[in-house]
């Protein structure tokens, strides 16, 4: 798994085009103030164990977030950081998961909608911790 992950003064995204079919017909169009935004790529590797996987994940966006005093995630599924991707149906079920993992240690967490493409825009910190890369 790897996680590109930002401290945002903002972060805007909208629907634009549906990539999945099986992918829930919605709009969106939001924005989010001072929040942890996780950029997810999840591997085929992953599938494998997909637990230690999931807490790893966990651990970093927790770490990141205290960096920050924020509360506020967003978890944004981006299959292009590396050439291996998993099965649509395991990166969305992580990202499920680590949402609620999330939501039940007090944590306000939004995610894009799985299968569209996204407009966005981030507005990242300037500090040395605004923008952290880890592979899991």
């Amino acid at each position: 798994m790897k996680l590109l992950m930002f401290y945002a003064h903002e972060f805007w995204f909208k629907t634009t085009h549906k990539v999945l079919d099986s992918a829930e017909e919605t709009q969106s169009n939001q924005r989010i103030q001072d929040a942890v935004v996780i950029f997810v790529h999840a591997e085929a590797k992953d599938e494998a164990d997909s637990r230690k996987i999931l807490t790893k994940m966990i651990k970093n966006i927790k770490w990141l977030a205290g960096k920050f005093a924020s509360k506020n995630i967003v978890l944004h599924s981006f299959s292009h950081l590396a050439t291996s991707k998993s099965s649509p149906e395991f990166a969305h079920h992580i990202l499920i998961d680590a949402r609620k993992r999330l939501e039940n240690t007090g944590f306000t967490v939004e995610m894009t909608p799985f299968g569209y493409l996204h407009e966005f825009s981030l507005h990242v910190s300037g500090e040395s911790l605004g923008r952290v890369f880890k592979e899991i």
